[in-house]
């Protein structure tokens, strides 16, 4: 009875992730016209104590090669305890020396105005009411933009018409296991969300890189019915575009696009940054999300539970190492389509022992996020 139930989660899994590896293939990469450019961007970054980060997110926007009079970048300030400020002058000012850039050009600091439980969405909020143009972008302070990224989503929005643009998100930084395994992780995410587009159910989504309508998020009153939430300014906004028009809400496959954004320095720091991903689960209203979440914490409790059960003589050998492979091999499969987009193949090395790891990692999340409240930036935040 124990080998059956195994035998079908791990088959179900098997099921599940197989289609988000087949919804990957589905999802064409976007090829470049050399179209004139003609949108015009409002790009908002919220920021809180990014000093450190700042320097290399202005310098990536410096070196946009879409037109500076089509785009405004809006900085927006959340109650920064560090010099952020005094960074972005200093490093624009020292920009504004080369002939490329002007110290004039279109990118302010404002400041947030808190309304809600949601500091970011705030952020987002109080950016969009003074945003001179139709199409917001977001990212995020800690990122790093690509040279041909207006440009990228400005042909995709003249071929495509949508109203809500998801884009890859992937890290860089040092190459040590720990960085390599948050980085496994998270284009698992990635391809998980391209997978999800290929099979016209998309369920994530990522505000590092993240594009829609104004004049959308206007009409639908933005955030309202969720800014009792922290997190999730970019998968409740998702579900929101895809009830207006599902047709309109696009994935843009295209390796120009690609934002990278670092990892976090500390496993207590990954804990926090995971619960507060977790945070926002329970709330998400897509049903394909929560059965992901389903299928995949189960799988991985089997994965943890395979040992004792093999002590105790509940499932054979033989069951037990068909189980395992199974699972990792289909994981293995997902990872190296991801990988392969993102041109991070060498990843690949480290997926055999994070592969071990990666359950223990994932159901302890899961678990303390139903009673444990996160930390960000400073702040403590209730589920």
């Amino acid at each position: 009875m124990i080998a059956t139930f195994l035998i079908a989660i791990i088959i179900a899994y098997l099921i599940l992730i197989g289609s988000l590896a087949f919804g990957f293939d589905k999802v064409d990469e976007f090829q470049l016209r050399d179209l004139k450019s003609k949108t015009k961007f409002s790009i908002i970054i919220p920021f809180r104590n990014e000093a450190e980060n700042l320097s290399s997110l202005l310098g990536s926007i410096v070196k946009l090669n879409y037109p500076k009079d089509l785009f405004e970048v809006l900085l927006v300030d959340d109650e920064s305890e560090d010099n952020s400020i005094v960074v972005i002058n200093k490093t624009l000012d020292a920009k504004s020396n080369k002939t490329t850039f002007a110290r004039t050009d279109n990118i302010k600091i404002i400041q947030n105005k808190r309304i809600s439980n949601s500091p970011k969405k705030d952020a987002i909020t109080s950016a969009i009411h003074i945003a001179s143009n139709e199409w917001i972008i977001t990212t995020d302070a800690d990122c790093v933009l690509p040279k041909y990224w207006l440009d990228v989503y400005d042909e995709f929005i003249q071929t495509k018409q949508p109203n809500c643009i998801v884009a890859p998100v992937t890290y860089y930084g040092k190459t040590s296991f720990f960085n390599r395994f948050q980085t496994l992780d998270f284009l698992s995410l990635q391809g998980a969300a391209i997978g999800g587009f290929g099979l016209n159910l998309p369920f994530l989504c990522n505000g590092a890189n993240f594009a829609y309508r104004k004049s959308v998020f206007t009409k639908e009153n933005g955030f309202d019915d969720n800014s009792d939430i922290a997190s999730g300014d970019d998968i409740f906004l998702l579900e929101k575009f895809k009830k207006i028009n599902a047709k309109k809400v696009n994935y843009l496959k295209n390796q120009k696009a690609i934002v990278h954004t670092t990892p976090v320095l500390t496993l207590s720091q990954l804990v926090q940054q995971r619960l507060r991903w977790a945070s926002k689960t329970s709330r998400n209203p897509n049903w394909f999300s929560k059965l992901v979440g389903l299928v995949v914490l189960l799988a991985n409790l089997i994965c943890i539970a395979i040992l004792p059960l093999l002590v105790f003589d509940f499932i054979s050998n033989r069951i037990a190492i068909a189980l395992l492979v199974i699972k990792f091999a289909i994981d293995f499969l997902l990872l190296f389509k991801t990988t392969r987009f993102f041109k991070q193949e060498t990843l690949l090395l480290s997926y055999v022992f994070s592969c071990f790891l990666y359950p223990f990692f994932s159901v302890y999340i899961v678990l303390i996020s139903v009673f444990k409240s996160y930390e960000w930036k400073g702040r403590t935040f209730k589920k």
